[in-house]
């Protein structure tokens, strides 16, 4: 992999983790959930967008 894919990778990864945690914690209002689903990343967004 070339540093240009990686660097891309991790603003990815990165950046879903902060779109997990921010509609985790305005949906559910609990810190504690807004970790665990930013943990969870790009997963949580996509059952988000797909739920509802």
């Amino acid at each position: 992999m070339n540093e240009q894919t990686k660097k891309a990778a991790k603003t990815g990864i990165t950046f879903g983790s902060c779109l997990a945690m921010v509609i985790s914690y305005t949906t559910w209002r609990s810190v504690g959930w807004a970790i665990f689903h930013g943990l969870l990343s790009w997963a949580y967004v996509l059952y988000f967008v797909l739920r509802y």
